[in-house]
Protein backbone atom coordinates (compact mmCIF):
# COMPACT_ATOMS: atom_id res chain seq x y z
CA UNK A 1 0.00 0.00 0.00
CA UNK A 2 1.74 3.48 -0.66
CA UNK A 3 0.45 5.23 2.57
CA UNK A 4 1.12 9.19 1.21
CA UNK A 5 2.65 11.01 -1.33
CA UNK A 6 4.14 14.73 -0.68
CA UNK A 7 3.71 17.66 -3.71
CA UNK A 8 5.34 20.87 -3.30
CA UNK A 9 3.26 23.32 -3.02
CA UNK A 10 3.56 27.37 -2.46
CA UNK A 11 1.89 28.27 0.69
CA UNK A 12 -0.52 30.65 -1.13
CA UNK A 13 -1.64 27.73 -3.48
CA UNK A 14 -2.75 25.76 -0.62
CA UNK A 15 -6.22 26.55 0.18
CA UNK A 16 -6.75 26.39 -4.03
CA UNK A 17 -5.43 23.08 -3.79
CA UNK A 18 -7.22 21.64 -1.25
CA UNK A 19 -10.11 22.78 -2.71
CA UNK A 20 -8.66 20.60 -6.12
CA UNK A 21 -7.97 17.51 -4.12
CA UNK A 22 -11.33 17.31 -2.20
CA UNK A 23 -13.28 17.23 -5.91
CA UNK A 24 -11.17 13.98 -5.66
CA UNK A 25 -12.03 13.21 -2.23
CA UNK A 26 -9.48 14.11 0.14
CA UNK A 27 -10.36 15.44 3.20
CA UNK A 28 -7.92 18.22 5.04
CA UNK A 29 -6.75 16.97 8.25
CA UNK A 30 -4.55 17.94 10.96
CA UNK A 31 -0.42 16.85 10.67
CA UNK A 32 1.26 16.27 14.03
CA UNK A 33 2.20 19.58 15.85
CA UNK A 34 5.88 19.23 14.37
CA UNK A 35 4.65 19.30 11.03
CA UNK A 36 1.72 21.75 11.24
CA UNK A 37 4.33 24.77 9.81
CA UNK A 38 5.23 23.15 7.11
CA UNK A 39 2.84 20.99 5.30
CA UNK A 40 -1.14 20.35 5.14
CA UNK A 41 -2.25 16.97 4.75
CA UNK A 42 -5.46 15.72 2.92
CA UNK A 43 -7.05 12.23 3.37
CA UNK A 44 -9.30 9.98 1.58
CA UNK A 45 -9.37 6.43 3.10
CA UNK A 46 -5.86 4.95 4.63
CA UNK A 47 -3.95 7.24 1.81
CA UNK A 48 -3.06 10.75 2.65
CA UNK A 49 -1.37 13.34 0.16
CA UNK A 50 0.83 15.63 2.12
CA UNK A 51 1.00 19.57 0.58
CA UNK A 52 4.44 20.60 1.31
CA UNK A 53 5.32 24.25 1.26
CA UNK A 54 7.92 25.82 -0.43
CA UNK A 55 9.09 28.86 -2.38
CA UNK A 56 9.80 27.01 -5.27
CA UNK A 57 8.28 23.97 -6.19
CA UNK A 58 9.18 21.60 -8.50
CA UNK A 59 6.56 19.77 -10.74
CA UNK A 60 7.38 16.56 -12.88
CA UNK A 61 6.79 17.45 -16.27
CA UNK A 62 5.01 14.18 -16.71
CA UNK A 63 5.31 11.92 -13.69
CA UNK A 64 2.01 12.42 -11.84
CA UNK A 65 0.03 10.94 -9.05
CA UNK A 66 -2.86 8.64 -9.83
CA UNK A 67 -6.70 8.55 -8.07
CA UNK A 68 -8.93 6.35 -8.98
CA UNK A 69 -12.37 8.49 -8.27
CA UNK A 70 -15.52 5.98 -7.77
CA UNK A 71 -18.14 8.36 -9.24
CA UNK A 72 -15.44 8.71 -12.04
CA UNK A 73 -17.62 11.02 -14.35
CA UNK A 74 -19.14 13.10 -11.72
CA UNK A 75 -15.71 13.88 -10.42
CA UNK A 76 -14.44 14.83 -14.09
CA UNK A 77 -17.66 16.91 -14.33
CA UNK A 78 -17.01 18.90 -11.08
CA UNK A 79 -13.19 19.15 -11.55
CA UNK A 80 -14.14 20.95 -15.16
CA UNK A 81 -17.08 23.00 -13.65
CA UNK A 82 -14.60 24.03 -10.65
CA UNK A 83 -12.44 25.68 -13.74
CA UNK A 84 -9.87 22.67 -14.28
CA UNK A 85 -8.43 21.72 -17.91
CA UNK A 86 -9.36 17.61 -17.69
CA UNK A 87 -7.81 15.98 -20.68
CA UNK A 88 -9.55 12.64 -21.31
CA UNK A 89 -6.95 10.24 -22.44
CA UNK A 90 -6.86 6.60 -24.14
CA UNK A 91 -8.36 3.75 -22.00
CA UNK A 92 -5.64 0.88 -21.25
CA UNK A 93 -7.96 -1.72 -19.64
CA UNK A 94 -11.33 -0.81 -20.38
CA UNK A 95 -11.82 2.17 -18.17
CA UNK A 96 -11.60 5.88 -18.79
CA UNK A 97 -8.92 7.84 -17.26
CA UNK A 98 -7.93 11.77 -17.77
CA UNK A 99 -5.21 13.93 -16.64
CA UNK A 100 -5.39 17.53 -14.85
CA UNK A 101 -3.13 19.80 -13.40
CA UNK A 102 -3.60 20.88 -9.48
CA UNK A 103 -3.54 24.84 -9.17
CA UNK A 104 0.28 24.17 -8.27
CA UNK A 105 1.21 22.55 -11.48
CA UNK A 106 0.95 18.85 -10.16
CA UNK A 107 -0.04 16.28 -13.17
CA UNK A 108 -2.73 14.50 -11.99
CA UNK A 109 -4.39 10.89 -13.60
CA UNK A 110 -7.97 10.39 -12.88
CA UNK A 111 -9.15 6.57 -13.27
CA UNK A 112 -12.48 5.01 -13.06
CA UNK A 113 -10.90 1.93 -12.26
CA UNK A 114 -7.19 0.54 -11.44
CA UNK A 115 -5.61 -1.84 -13.91
CA UNK A 116 -6.90 -5.18 -13.17
CA UNK A 117 -4.60 -8.15 -10.99
CA UNK A 118 -2.53 -9.83 -13.69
Amino acid sequence: MLQHVTLEVRRERVDECVAFYALLGFEREAPPPSLADRAAWLRSGPTQIHLLWVEEPVCMPSGHVAVVAAAYAETVAALRAGGHEVQARGEHWGAPRAFVRDPAGNLVEVMAAPPPPQ
